[in-house]
This record gives structure tokens, sequence and C-alpha cells, in this order.
């Protein structure tokens, strides 16, 4: 015997159709009624369901937040000594913001509570009105 006379010992069994006449009664074997036993049943994805419940969002709604660390000048005034400068890798040095999201540098703004007296350099930030007033009144600079 070789292999090309090897045949199977039982041939495929073929699919039952059912609901098309012949030996298999009235209801061909589905039982009586409901869903199950209607010609071409498809049941519901569950997830259909959830879908539905939620409304219908319209729009752009690709919504990245990107929000700044605050810092206020009083801070900047206890920190730091005069002629520093000041960027947002500093700060995230000097453990006073943290990181964004783990790993990101953070944007920064520089709010204007407190007073400031030292003559900073300030760069990379960005820098509220009044705040930019007392840094310039101060001698400092903004970059």
């Amino acid at each position: 015997m070789q292999i090309h006379e090897l045949k199977p010992k039982n041939k495929p069994q073929e699919k039952k159709r059912v609901g098309r006449g012949g030996k298999k009664g009235t209801y061909s074997g589905k039982g009586v009624k409901g869903q199950k036993s209607r010609a071409g049943a498809k049941f519901k994805p569950l997830i259909r369901g959830w879908i539905k419940r939620y409304p219908k969002l319209r729009g752009y709604r690709f919504n990245v937040r990107s929000e700044n660390a605050i810092v206020n000048i009083e801070t900047l005034e206890k920190k730091f000594n005069s002629g520093d400068t000041i960027s947002p890798e500093i700060l995230v040095k000097a453990k006073i913001i943290s990181r964004a999201s783990g790993s990101k540098i953070p944007l920064v703004k520089i709010l204007s509570r407190g007073e400031l007296t030292k003559q900073l350099t300030i760069q990379g930030c960005k820098v509220s009105t009044k705040a930019k007033e007392k840094i310039e009144k101060a001698q400092g600079k903004i970059i």
C-alpha cells in the first residue's frame, strides 16, 4: 500500500439542512415558536445595545488638554538667587513642578502672586502681564 492509495474510512458528514421537507416533522427539529425557530434568526450582538445607549456626539472630539504648570513669583523669590536663569527644565530639577504624564516637561506659566526683588532671567515660560511688570521692575529679563 502506498500513500496515494489511502482513502478515509468514513465519508465526511454533511451539514443537516433543517426545515426543508422530508422526515423531520412539523417543526423540523427547531422546537416550537420563538426567535430560534424562525427562518433567518439572527441574534443581536450584545455590544449594539451599549452603543445605542450612548448619546451621539457630533463634531471634532480629539481634545488634547495641555494644562500649564503654574508657578508664582513668590516661589521664584524663595528658591532662586539673583542672576539665575529660570526655564521649565530647571524648575523640574528644583522639584518646583513635576513632569507631565511621566516624561514630558510641561508648559509653565508664571503668575504674579507675591513680590520679586531678585534679578531673574526667565526662558521658555509663559508670563502673565502683571508678572511681566514685576519682573521688569526688578531688572529681570524675559526671553
